[in-house]
């Protein structure tokens, strides 16, 4: 299972939101870079990053910081939040950023994924489902939209997509667990390469995760509240 580090940053601080709530803020570091350096020095293989700004405003906002940790880790990076075009792919890929998560315009405008999957290859595009009751969420998670998780990761694999980041958005900061059964249903349903994203709190959870066959889980909160150690998780779930 591929362990993902989460970096989420907002007015250039790492921070996590409860419930991706903008007014329910708690910053944890002001230097973004020094917590990327400590996840890599613990043995990340993968970095998971979020710019909250532009996920909210749909345009690329801390880029300088995030330009700033590509540069200072050696291992690949991935990056959710205003990501809305081609040209924003291009510009995020090109910054050194490994694969971009597209969330919004994956219900918005499903093509575009397509087209940024022939442009720039499976392996750099991943699709962002973040649900709320088993229905997709946009806009930084303001908009609930009527499609549902399954029904887009479906669509999302017909145009190539190879990756997909699904978050439930209720487990997302409460330190709750993970929602295993939702997660492991669209495994099941698509064959997709399912990254399980919220709610992560303990061993446990990552335990779960793991026996569900799930390709890989996001770890935020829970690391910056020192309830899972990074270090012990990756030699357990990573290199057995």
């Amino acid at each position: 299972m591929q362990l993902y580090p989460a970096i989420d940053i907002k007015d250039k601080k790492c921070v996590r939101l409860k419930q991706g709530l903008f007014d329910q803020v708690q910053v944890y570091s002001e230097d973004p870079v020094e917590v990327a350096l400590a996840w890599e020095a613990a043995g990340a293989s993968f970095i998971h990053l979020v710019d909250l700004d532009g996920a909210l405003l749909g345009r690329g906002v801390n880029r300088d910081v995030i330009c700033e940790i590509v540069r200072s880790v050696h291992v690949p990076v991935q990056l959710g939040g205003g990501i809305r075009s081609l040209a924003d792919m291009e510009e995020v890929l090109n910054m050194g950023v490994f694969r971009g998560i597209v969330g919004t315009k994956a219900v918005t405008d499903p093509k575009l994924l397509k087209k940024m999957v022939d442009s720039f290859g499976p392996s750099h595009v991943v699709c962002g489902i973040d649900a709320k009751n088993g229905l997709v969420a946009t806009q930084g998670w303001v908009d609930v939209s009527n499609i549902s998780a399954i029904e887009l990761a479906l669509q999302m694999k017909v145009y190539g997509i190879r990756t997909v980041v699904y978050t439930d958005i209720s487990k997302d900061g409460m330190l709750t667990g993970p929602n295993v059964s939702a997660t492991k249903t669209l495994s099941d349903a698509t064959g997709l390469d399912i990254i399980a994203s919220g709610g992560m709190s303990c061993m446990d959870d990552l335990q779960a995760i793991s026996d569900a066959k799930i390709h890989g889980a996001i770890i935020g909160k829970a690391l910056y509240e020192k309830r899972i150690d990074l270090k012990e998780a990756i030699e357990k779930f990573e290199k057995n």
